[in-house]
């Protein structure tokens, strides 16, 4: 009698726990979400604005990109889709290199804040672990340094463009998790922002690549 009585016991208590455990299982991937991110970051004349006749001009400039990421996920049972939107800012600038001055195609530039909002969809290929893909727009700043002959100052490009990327990520528990993601961003239209009263010029036509390999940390509630 006390055998039988400790196997409805213990099928009891793995009745409520089997639930529970795929209630958790389903939850890795669903609700508010914010992380930090960080990683490399290159920008290069686009293909129909490069100079590759010119071995001694570089077209790129690279460094570290860092920055905060929040977004809203839906996870669908086997499928998980997603709002987010991001703030980064960047090392990346360009740099005078044994007397040969990397000039980019833009001047002497310094990449600034980029802003992101976008979409991404995945598929869950283990209870922890989703396989995505995103894309949205991106509107990035390049900060630069003019000089009219008598003094310095300084105005900026507003760049518009997309974005569109591909990222794995791991649920370390129900409310941490940890991903890594490539993603590649081309901006077609932009403006100089000039300091002081100025108005900001018309919009024209750029061409200009950004290639990012990013990590982040984050926590959901």
């Amino acid at each position: 009698m006390k055998k039988i009585s400790t196997l409805l016991v213990a099928g009891s208590m793995a009745a409520f726990a089997t639930p529970a455990m795929a209630q958790d299982a389903s939850g890795n991937f669903d609700g508010f979400r914010v992380q930090g991110v960080a990683g490399y970051d290159a920008l290069k004349a686009g293909s129909s604005v490069d100079d590759d006749g010119n071995d001694n001009n570089d077209q790129s400039i690279d460094g570290l990109v860092y920055g905060v990421q929040a977004g809203y996920d839906f996870d669908l049972g086997g499928a998980v889709i997603g709002l987010e939107a991001e703030l980064t800012d960047s090392t990346a600038k360009t740099e005078f290199d044994n007397g040969d001055f990397e000039g980019f195609g833009f001047g002497e530039v310094e990449a600034g804040r980029d802003l992101f909002l976008g979409a991404r969809v995945g598929a869950k290929v283990a209870p922890d672990l989703l396989l995505y893909a995103k894309g949205g727009y991106t509107n990035a700043k390049l900060d630069i340094l003019a000089n009219d002959g008598t003094s310095e100052f300084r105005e900026s490009f507003d760049l518009d463009g997309w974005r569109a990327g591909a990222g794995i990520e791991y649920a370390i528990n129900p409310r941490t998790f940890m991903n890594v993601e490539y993603r590649y961003s081309n901006y077609t239209e932009g403006e100089v922002d000039f300091d002081g009263t100025l108005p900001d010029s018309d919009r024209f036509d750029v061409d200009l690549d950004r290639h990012q390999i990013m990590a982040g940390v984050g926590v959901r509630f």
